[in-house]
């Protein structure tokens, strides 16, 4: 009996994760994973267990490492709001080709709301990490006088969130560098004092 050929889980897990941002989730289907990953179907199966299992693993992945490239860049931020400009801005400085992928989390979102317990689970894992490091940075700005002191740091956190994600979505359409940079622009103006 001939042995299954081996391969390197991490590559073939960032395969599958190109391949749900290209598609989703429903319209990806194994023979489209297995052929992104160069595996055989019976090597899926016995490594991932089967479509979901592979997905919420992608998802977690492509999540753990957007959360950590953007505290990465909070770290490198001279200041707060610094911090804000420059994840706001992250997407217009992506690569041509990564910009137009989809993002995961959101597409995930649109795809199975809450209907799908595990999927909602990882996802609000990942929003309740973000909101909260948002939501310091928003209460240090208004220390520093960088933001309006009005601003309610929970609300504001949230509405980062959002204007990050319709980011995400419109660059999947095309938007330019030039258009990303203009609605960070606008969201950080938003947010300084008059």
């Amino acid at each position: 009996m001939a042995r299954p050929k081996e391969f390197d889980r991490d590559e073939a897990v960032d395969c599958a994760l190109t391949a749900f941002r290209k598609g989703g989730f429903s319209s990806t289907s194994t023979d489209d994973l297995r052929l992104a990953m160069g595996i055989g179907r019976q090597s899926l199966y016995d490594t991932f267990k089967g479509k979901k299992e592979l997905y919420l693993e992608a998802l977690r992945r492509y999540l753990a490492s957007r959360v950590h490239g953007h505290f990465d860049l909070f770290r490198k931020a001279k200041s707060p709001l610094q911090a804000i400009e420059d994840l706001l801005l992250s997407i217009a400085l992506e690569n041509p080709k990564e910009r137009r992928l989809a993002c995961l989390a959101v597409s995930s979102i649109c795809e199975f709301g809450t209907a799908d317990a595990d999927v909602a689970s990882i996802n609000r894992e990942f929003a309740s990490t973000m909101q909260a490091a948002l939501e310091k940075l928003v209460t240090e700005a208004k220390a520093k006088h960088l933001v309006r002191a009005s601003l309610n740091a929970e609300d504001t956190a949230r509405y980062l969130v959002s204007t990050l994600a319709g980011m995400r979505v419109i660059a999947i359409t095309g938007a330019s560098p030039e258009a990303l940079r203009s609605i960070a622009a606008i969201a950080i103006l938003g947010l300084q004092p008059h």
